[in-house]
């Protein structure tokens, strides 16, 4: 078997380990907002979908792949942050962040790291947003890096739903 095989099943399999987490338990079978709203590790997440009005769009038939932050990553913010981005004055810009966790297709853990393999280490994926996030293996764990350097580790790999993927990540990602 080629080295790169190997090395793909090997990372493969890094990306399956999942973290310990109540996030998304057990096996969602509705939509990525449905899926969201049932976890109590994103309830921030969709207090912000909710204010930035993406319900329906998330909702619909898709298929999306989330790079889905936690409450815990959502606290990491500066400060005030998120109570600012919640304000209906700041909708537009809410909208942005939260479209820029959000590339059109379903990726799979499997299709990331294929891709990752194939662009030699990286794997640009363009979000609804407009801008690009980078998936690569750090310390043997696919993250995603922001056009601002920011990194977010997968720490919950496909959560599978009716209308896309769920990839839980540990941080909040942010558009250029």
């Amino acid at each position: 078997m080629p080295i790169s095989r190997l090395f793909q099943r090997a990372a493969a399999a890094a990306l399956l380990i999942t973290v310990p987490s109540a996030a998304f338990s057990g096996s969602p079978k509705g939509n990525i907002v449905a899926a969201a709203q049932t976890s109590p590790d994103h309830k921030t997440l969709v207090a912000a979908v909710k204010a930035a009005k993406l319900v329906d769009t998330l909702a619909s038939q898709g298929p999306f792949t989330v790079f889905a932050p936690t409450d815990a990553a959502f606290a990491k913010l500066p400060a005030g942050t998120l109570e600012i981005l919640l304000k209906p004055e700041n909708r537009d810009q809410l909208t942005k962040i939260l479209t820029f966790h959000v590339v059109p297709g379903q990726y799979t853990a499997a299709t990331i790291l294929q891709r990752i393999n194939q662009g030699g280490g990286e794997a640009r994926l363009t979000t609804v947003e407009g801008s690009q996030l980078t998936a690569k293996l750090q310390d043997g764990k696919v993250v995603v890096v922001d056009e601002n350097g920011g990194v977010a580790t997968v720490v919950q790999a496909d959560l599978l739903q009716s209308n896309g993927v769920i990839h839980v990540t540990d941080a909040v990602s942010l558009p250029a």
